[in-house]
């Protein structure tokens, strides 16, 4: 006869109960993998610029300018983490930062001085974040058709306010911020404002209720309002948290490249969904990571100068994108249906 192993018991003659490892901790397990995992491709990055191009791509001048580069996009990254975790999309964070940065350029508004631009970049982002979470959260319309409207709309306007021309910045105040006197300790300007909004998110999305908040409704928006979260409202925030965030990218691009273009933020969606979604944010909904979003950024823009010091085309450059996007997506999936 077949015997089986009777439960362990205590002293009581009582069943012990089985000690499980806490769900937390394998999703804490995960995410330091991930990041190591991040941090391991970046440094290789880091050995083949090193390797191939050691004079130009090591140099401190070229680390900077990778860092400043970053900050940009970063920022936009940021708030685009909270749109994803939360289960939405915004595909028109490039357009809005053109249109930001072109109506705060303006002739009109540079009157106004430092003060006056950084006010109007950030209350057009803001705005246009607005539009978008009227319209997702109160609107019942889809986050991807809602957005790509936004995209076209801000797109349109922008290239209506500059008439396809370039905005100069007379403002030195502005100017001087991207010269190599206003860095501190060897970190230009942009770089710690890029810190400061990464800690922020961080902070907003790891140990506050909008954090939790943001990660229930993209788990479950109905379990989430089942349990008081007021859904629309979440939505509406998180997308005016992504609007703010463009604002202060456009602020940001302003200071880098001392004008306003119709023709800035091009292909934004793509850099800042692309680093969020590598560096662990699930595309589904339910889970964010600040962190390995900029890692992801990092990654992205060493990848973009690392091809520029080579003289590699543009286009092989969104290839490569592209195809780390779907690797990204597929280990994603398999993770998925591994837990």
């Amino acid at each position: 006869m077949t015997q089986h192993a009777s439960p362990p018991r205590d002293g009581t003659g009582k069943t012990a109960p089985v000690a499980e490892l806490p769900a937390w901790r394998g999703m804490m397990a995960r995410a330091d993998v991930r990041t190591l995992s991040l941090l391991g491709v970046l440094a290789a990055l880091i050995v083949i610029g090193g390797i191939t191009k050691p004079d130009e791509f090591l140099d401190t001048r070229n680390l900077q300018l990778v860092l400043t580069q970053a900050s940009v996009i970063g920022v936009v990254t940021v708030g685009m983490t909270f749109v994803i975790t939360s289960g939405g999309i915004d595909l028109s964070v490039g357009a809005i930062v053109a249109l930001s940065s072109v109506w705060a350029t303006t002739v009109a508004t540079q009157e106004y001085g430092f003060g006056g631009v950084l006010f109007t970049a950030v209350l057009v982002g803001v705005g246009c974040g607005l539009v978008n979470g009227l319209l997702i959260a109160y609107g019942g319309m889809v986050p991807f058709i809602a957005t790509l409207a936004m995209l076209a709309s801000a797109r349109g306007l922008a290239l209506q306010i500059t008439d396809g021309k370039t905005q100069i910045v007379t403002i030195p105040s502005i100017l001087d911020l991207g010269e190599r006197d206003a860095y501190v300790l060897g970190i230009p300007p942009l770089v710690m404002v890029f810190a400061v909004v990464t800690v922020i998110g961080w902070l907003l999305l790891n140990r506050t209720t909008f954090g939790r908040r943001t990660v229930a409704v993209g788990g479950n928006a109905e379990a989430a309002r089942l349990a008081g979260i007021d859904v629309r409202r979440q939505r509406l925030y998180l997308y005016l948290l992504s609007g703010l965030c463009c604002g202060i990218a456009a602020f940001l691009l302003i200071i880098l490249s001392g004008s306003g273009q119709n023709t800035n933020g091009n292909l934004y969606e793509l850099d800042a969904i692309a680093a969020a979604i590598i560096g662990g944010t699930l595309l589904s909904g339910g889970r964010g990571t600040i962190t390995g979003s900029v890692l992801g950024v990092l990654i992205f823009t060493t990848i973009t100068n690392i091809f520029a010091l080579n003289n590699l085309q543009s286009d092989v450059q969104q290839i490569a994108k592209g195809a780390i996007i779907v690797a990204a997506v597929l280990v994603q999936r398999r993770t998925a249906s591994t837990t």
